[in-house]
């Protein structure tokens, strides 16, 4: 137990849960914008993997890890597209045109990677390269704090900035609140002269862009290769998340962070005389627990409502 505790409080256990959260934070936040629209993006999954499969071959064969991630981000943006179009367009359903993604995406990453590399697993032969670290010099020195904080990789700054970037975004801007009033009704939101489908449109291509960044992460960041379906459902933990905190911004954040800490421990566990196949476990008991809480949550709501109007 004590070997534990002194994993859990460890400086190098706190950096890592920052990092190991990092894909959980900004699919989560993809996942929001898109409920906040009124489309549940079910294909972050999808969106993630073809954003670090291609992230990692692009660099690879372009010798440039920028152009590797904007490439990376903007196939996962196209594929919020193409789930809008296949929802507002096409009349698909939402759930089952993301399972549809999920599964194209799975398929054609690794037709991909073997197609031009000849390896069933990976592009690990491949020189990728990673997106750089941002080191604090101010902060670098301070006791726990600077190895915790310092030389995190870029892309953890940006998720940890997405949090206050989203509540920017759907409280004190024009289009934040046209995509809540869309989630939330359409028909009213288009009684007053605002573009719905354009506002979908647009919230499901910022939904695909940040779950994007979080597969380059995984590809570039997190390491320096791309792994078949190394994903390995983050994209619907990261589900879970958004309701989980119950669809604002920083309970999405803290349910992330929670999730990526869960991840973590498991990891760091996995170096104890620990039995691995319930070191494995963690993450997945952690979501089904709090998949159960949000649905107890909402049953007590509704009960309280109910017992409300009655007494009126």
């Amino acid at each position: 137990m004590s070997s534990v505790l002194d994993v859990v409080l460890s400086s190098a256990f706190l950096a890592a849960v920052l990092r190991v959260a990092t894909p959980y934070l900004l699919a989560a936040f993809g996942g929001l914008v898109a409920e906040r629209a009124g489309i549940s993006n079910i294909a972050l999954e999808g969106q993630m993997l073809s954003a670090a499969c291609t992230g990692a071959l692009v660099a690879g064969y372009g010798h440039s890890v920028a152009l590797g991630a904007v490439c990376g981000v903007a196939v996962a943006t196209l594929l919020g597209v193409l789930l809008a179009a296949l929802r507002l367009e096409l009349g698909a359903d939402a759930i089952i045109a993301g399972i549809g993604i999920n599964l194209l995406a799975s398929g054609a990453t690794a037709y991909a990677v073997y197609s031009l590399l000849d390896d069933k697993g990976g592009t690990s032969g491949l020189k990728s390269g990673t997106l750089p670290t941002v080191t604090l010099p101010g902060i670098e020195s301070v006791p726990v704090v600077g190895d915790v904080v310092s030389g995190q990789n870029l892309v953890t700054w940006l998720a940890f900035l997405a949090a206050p970037f989203v509540a920017w975004l759907f409280f004190r801007t024009r289009f934040g609140f046209h995509l809540r009033a869309v989630g939330e009704m359409p028909d009213a939101a288009a009684s007053v002269g605002i573009p719905v489908r354009r506002v979908q449109y647009a919230g499901l291509a910022l939904s695909g862009a940040l779950a994007g960044l979080a597969g380059v992460f995984l590809s570039m960041g997190y390491v320096s290769f791309f792994v078949r379906d190394m994903t390995a459902g983050r994209g619907f933990i990261a589900l879970a998340a958004v309701f989980l905190g119950g669809l604002r911004p920083w309970g999405v954040f803290l349910a992330a962070l929670g999730f990526g800490a869960a991840e973590a421990l498991a990891v760091q566990l996995g170096t104890l005389d620990v039995p691995p196949q319930l070191v494995s476990t963690i993450p997945y008991a952690m979501t089904l627990v709090a998949l159960a809480v949000y649905a107890w949550r909402r049953k007590r709501r509704g009960a309280a409502g109910e017992v409300a109007t009655a007494s009126l």
